[in-house]
């Protein structure tokens, strides 16, 4: 297995490369805030499958998905986490490109300030989703399986499946 902090390395780097990568390559064919706006969606989409993909093979492997071991449990979860870090950012940019492509692409977008208010305002369940799930149910999850001396239960990967529809 591999090292501890290399799944969450790996997460640190997969998820806003892939944004920006595929941001980069929709910038050639459509504006800026549609390129974000379709970017993050891409991402969002490929987190849903992996994180899907994950849980049904953990809990199609074992017997009881709660105290059975599966190797993905352990490692998923680390690479995952950054995701949701990820994510606020990608919802933030989302909105606040969101007016420019609902018919008002000359407006310049509101600084910085005044999006982040407005977003927070907007979104503040599914920002405290997010922060929850990284500040909170991760560590627990960490906590709980390191007192059965074990990697994550598969269960914990479930938690995020309804994250994936609001982009």
């Amino acid at each position: 297995m591999a090292p501890p902090g290399a799944a969450l390395a790996a997460g640190l780097l997969f998820f806003p490369g892939l944004f920006v990568l595929a941001r980069a390559a929709l910038r050639r064919r459509c504006p800026e805030p549609h390129a974000v706006i379709l970017a993050a969606r891409l991402v969002s989409s490929v987190q849903a499958v992996m994180a899907s993909t994950a849980g049904f093979i953990i809990s199609s492997s074992c017997q009881h998905v709660i105290d059975d071991q599966h190797w993905l449990a352990g490692a998923y979860p680390p690479f995952a986490v950054p995701y949701f870090l990820y994510d606020l950012y990608a919802m933030f940019l989302c909105h606040r490109h969101r007016a420019r492509v609902k018919g008002h692409e000359d407006a310049p977008p509101p600084p910085p300030r005044a999006a982040a208010a407005a977003f927070l305002r907007r979104e503040a369940l599914l920002v405290l989703h997010h922060v929850t799930m990284v500040l909170g149910c991760f560590p627990a999850a960490c906590v709980s399986a390191a007192a059965r001396g074990r990697p994550l239960p598969g269960g914990g990967l479930w938690g995020s499946m309804g994250d994936y529809g609001h982009l």
